[in-house]
């Protein structure tokens, strides 16, 4: 009898944040960029996200709906989106105009992710909107952007994007907490949990989303995406090495001081203290490091927990080359 495949009934998908790795530059994420878009393209992966965030050293993706475009326009099939784009940072009628923009050159391949979260800090935040409004207004943006894509033609008076309007764009709502997953299951959207970075409060989220899921004209049954992160090579000790980028990445973020991604290393011992080491493996404690065999075993795990119907893979490697192969031997997993 063959062996069931967990995997079978699961999307993959890419977040890719677009880092800058020490020694590099801007060009040069962008230029790598579309090579991994490329080549998960050609492996079979869903979709392809970037996500916002502003005043990050190591994160090139700032513009999102820029790099949206760049990404596929290089592409012919995958589909590409953001997640996502922080709503509260921007006017409702300019996100309509720019993602009806972008499915307007690519039909049928744009996804719309929406976070609340500033993707930044609280300064950053202010020199964005120039007022810091309320995030809990978000369900009233969330409206009046999903208004704009509306047919109002019959209303010459009415604010009309223009390209945006009579377009079906995807919508999926973001979060990291409770206020999104209970939002996405009022409104009948599909559902993306930051898990790479919250774990703790994944299975809640999903089952907060899932008991309270109303049907509607998008979808009629709950729709569950989880981000995860996942660094997968040949052994389980290559793994851990390629993971120490992670982790320096991480440890700088609790510091304070977020930067550039830097190469691994051969221990961590010397650059994080006990409570530090403690905090970075807490808030990385669900992701997936090692060989095809260990990735293998704890994704079936996080899945059948989960009930995942798609995950959307960080691979967060400093070597490009290191990266690609983890995309290729995550594929393979879901092929056999």
């Amino acid at each position: 009898m063959k062996e069931s495949n967990i995997f079978h009934d699961v999307r993959i998908s890419v977040l890719d944040l677009a880092a800058i790795v020490e020694g590099g530059n801007a060009t040069a994420t962008f230029t790598n960029t579309l090579k991994l878009a490329q080549h998960v393209e050609n492996l079979g992966y869903h979709r392809y996200w970037v996500a916002e965030h502003h005043n990050m050293p190591g994160i090139a993706s700032s513009a999102t709906s820029v790099l949206i475009g760049y990404i596929a326009g290089g592409t012919k099939t995958i589909r590409v989106g953001s997640g996502g784009i922080m709503l509260p940072n921007h006017a409702p009628l300019v996100i309509a105009e720019q993602f009806g923009t972008l499915e307007s050159m690519y039909p049928g391949r744009i996804d719309l992710g929406l976070g609340r979260a500033p993707g930044s800090d609280q300064l950053t935040a202010k020199a964005l909107r120039r007022d810091l409004r309320n995030a809990d207004d978000f369900p009233q943006q969330l409206e009046e952007l999903r208004g704009y894509f509306e047919s109002n033609k019959q209303n010459p008076k009415s604010i009309r994007a223009i390209p945006g309007e009579g377009l079906s764009i995807p919508i999926y709502l973001l979060g990291s907490s409770g206020f999104s997953a209970q939002l996405a299951a009022r409104k009948g959207l599909p559902f993306a949990f930051a898990s790479h970075f919250s774990p703790d409060y994944t299975i809640p989220a999903v089952e907060l989303y899932r008991n309270h899921f109303e049907p509607s004209d998008v979808l009629d049954h709950p729709y569950v995406m989880l981000g995860v992160n996942i660094i997968a090579a040949e052994t389980d000790e290559k793994a851990e090495y390629l993971a120490t980028s992670l982790y320096q990445s991480f440890l700088s973020l609790i510091r304070g001081r977020p930067g550039m991604m830097k190469p691994p290393v051969d221990s961590m011992d010397e650059l994080w203290g006990p409570f530090e080491k403690m905090t970075v493996d807490n808030q990385l404690r669900s992701s997936i490091i090692g060989s095809p065999e260990t990735v293998k075993r704890k994704l079936e795990k996080f899945i059948a927990e989960t009930g995942a119907d798609e995950l959307i893979i960080n691979c967060p490697i400093y070597d490009f080359e290191d990266r690609l192969n983890s995309y290729t031997l995550i594929k393979e997993l879901f092929l056999k």
